[in-house]
């Protein structure tokens, strides 16, 4: 019989054969029950799994520090899966034999993040060889009609096992996570892509890249978001992409060099928070805060005490829809500040809108928040997350007003204990 370390084994404990084609499988094909190696080499997985889930098998010799928490491991394991480990673990400097040597998780990743969750599943394949089903708690999102195949809580959690099996040197998960990845490009809405594309583009996965690229060029995703979300070379590869690409003048009317170029300054203005440069670009051109769609890119980019007194020019329409449909409040649900969401509504901006795609702000808030996030409280223990908060404000406003539009809402008629909450997360975040 082949043993573990025979390279001529079709069940190498180092391979990918364990996920038989399916990320989240937690089963061997019910043809391998009556093989005696599956059957060991299951046996193994399960026994070893528990040095990880069973605290009575604690018996780690280093922790990695990942969101605060640390999370104990067993060098030997970790080094003989993974080449990076085995390279971190020749250069420590010798540690006394009664204190256990940490490490820092955010230290290890030069660009990306990895939450709790996402390395305990990292760890769990190294550790047991098998893929399992993702946590529901951070791979899916609140909105109850949503399928979870495509939202973001499912795509942020790949990115960041993406992040981790890239980082830590992990091929077989590399391969697998990127098949996943490239599913969902085609899948999901435009503005998801972006964060696929960073981490296509850091990890260096040429395939995905390209793709991801395709994918934003021809869609109608504003030239300015793109240029502050993804590096600048890759920006020019969308902007020649799209230059190349035919378009329908009646819907893609083409903009002159010297309007975008106006645009730019009042968009670098925002970015500078500079309120009064702002005022004075729109005062002397002839281009408005709308067309430039600059109450969108202030929502999404621009500090929250920016934003109001953009808003406080009272230079644009709170309800006027880009190119694609979407509103400035629909930009504000993306960003998941509680306080922008509110000055919109004060200035009457209509929660009851909706995409041209048929989502209102609530709608793309839930499909941007995973339960975790939904029902986690705040330190003390009394305040909700921000995105709970947003949704909170949202669907009280919509029940208060399902079919008001340009009727400008009080904030004094917000409930007591929303306006509360706010000032709580407000004196927290300074």
């Amino acid at each position: 019989m082949a043993t573990l370390t025979e390279p001529s084994s079709s069940l190498s404990f180092t391979s990918s054969h364990f996920s038989y084609g399916s990320i989240g499988s937690n089963h061997f094909p019910s043809s391998s029950a009556s093989n005696p190696e599956v059957v060991s080499l299951s046996k193994l997985s399960s026994n070893l799994e528990q040095l990880l889930n069973n605290p009575d098998f604690d018996y780690s010799d280093a922790e990695i520090i990942v969101d605060g928490v640390p999370v104990g491991v067993h060098r030997c394991i970790l080094a003989a899966r993974s080449k990076f480990f085995q390279e971190l673990f020749k250069k420590e400097k010798k540690i006394s034999k009664t204190e256990k040597p940490k490490y820092q998780l955010k230290e290890m990743l030069p660009y990306g993040t990895v939450g709790h969750e996402a390395f305990l599943y990292f760890l769990s394949y190294i550790y047991t060889g098998r893929l399992k089903p993702f946590p529901l708690e951070v791979s899916t999102c609140v909105d109850p009609v949503c399928a979870h195949d495509s939202c973001r809580p499912a795509i942020d959690f790949v990115v960041q096992l993406m992040y981790a099996s890239s980082v830590l040197q992990v091929p077989e998960l590399v391969s697998s996570f990127q098949r996943r990845l490239c599913n969902f490009v085609e899948k999901t809405l435009v503005e998801n892509v972006l964060p696929i594309l960073m981490v296509a583009f850091n990890c260096k996965l040429t395939q995905l890249l390209d793709q991801c690229i395709e994918r934003v060029a021809r869609s109608d995703l504003y030239r300015f978001c793109i240029e502050k979300e993804v590096p600048s070379e890759v920006a020019e590869k969308i902007k020649q992409l799209r230059l190349m690409s035919p378009q329908d003048e009646e819907t893609s009317p083409k903009i002159s060099e010297k309007l975008l170029e106006r645009i730019s300054k009042i968009l670098k203005a925002l970015d500078s928070d500079d309120v009064e440069l702002v005022k004075l670009l729109l005062t002397e051109s002839d281009i408005t805060l709308d067309q430039a769609n600059g109450l969108h890119y202030s929502v999404v980019y621009s500090d929250p005490k920016v934003v109001a007194e953009i808003l406080a020019l009272d230079m644009g329409d709170v309800n006027f829809r880009n190119s694609r449909g979407y509103t400035v409040l629909h930009f504000a649900a993306m960003r998941r500040e509680p306080s922008i969401i509110i000055s919109l509504i004060d200035k009457g901006a209509n929660a009851s809108e909706f995409t041209s795609d048929g989502r209102s702000a609530v709608n793309i808030l839930r499909r941007l928040t995973n339960p975790k996030d939904y029902h986690t409280k705040t330190a003390k223990g009394r305040e909700s997350s921000k995105a709970r908060l947003c949704i909170d404000i949202l669907e009280r406003e919509i029940r208060k007003n399902p079919m008001v539009l340009d009727t400008p809402m009080c904030s004094l008629s917000m409930p007591e204990d929303l306006q509360m909450r706010l000032m709580y997360l407000e004196k927290r975040g300074n």
